[in-house]
């Protein structure tokens, strides 16, 4: 929940700083400038995550892309030295740009999400939607909730990988034949391993 309504926010935000257009509505009261403010920090570690999402996708792009070189371009004796000096760099970079997303998603918040609130949500509704999201129960969903999607997710990756990798083998066969060139070793099924038994028949006498 409060990581759906931190992107919801957060999209409505870039919208609206795209559009360069001012939220109308009366100054809010201090009392509800407090509560938009418990709200902004309870939404700003999810909102930290999809702009850690945004910074740390390219990068991953960047690491497949340099573990695949190494295999094929660069000799093996320095591929170690290669590997730990492109694991130091991609640290360097997430330290760094995790202060960029913490600093950019903070502006944010107070530039475009805090009027935005206040302009969707009134006093009293910000009341009962902090009871909800400060109540011990939700903490304990929110605490448990990683576990949880965690065995979900090893759980799916399991079954989809079995119903959906024949499809990929088809997939794969049909487009080599719509290409019209001659599978690699490495890409055509393996044939099925003979019995233990056919292998070591019984000298005749």
């Amino acid at each position: 929940m409060k990581s759906l309504l931190g992107m919801a926010l957060l999209a409505g935000a870039s919208l609206a700083g795209a559009q360069g257009q001012a939220i109308p509505g009366a100054p809010p009261s201090a009392a509800k400038k407090e509560l938009v403010q418990r709200l902004l920090t309870l939404q700003q570690p999810s909102i930290e995550n999809v702009g850690r999402d945004l910074a740390e996708r390219p990068a991953r792009q960047l690491a497949a892309d340099a573990e695949q070189a190494l295999m094929t371009r660069v000799p093996a004796e320095k591929r170690e030295a290669a590997a730990k000096q492109i694991q130091e760099l991609l640290r360097k970079y997430g330290e760094e740009s995790l202060a960029v997303v913490r600093d950019r998603t903070g502006k944010i918040n107070q530039a475009n999400l805090a009027p935005m609130v206040d302009e969707k949500f009134s006093e009293e509704e910000l009341r009962q939607l902090l009871a909800s999201l400060e109540s011990p129960v939700f903490k304990k969903y929110q605490q448990n909730q990683p576990a949880m999607v965690s065995t979900y997710a090893q759980t799916l990756i399991k079954d989809l990988e079995a119903a959906l990798t024949p499809k990929l083998q088809t997939l794969e066969q049909n487009v080599v034949t719509a290409l019209g060139i001659t599978p690699t070793a490495a890409s055509q099924p393996k044939a099925a391993a003979k019995p233990a038994a056919a292998a070591s028949k019984p000298a005749k006498k």
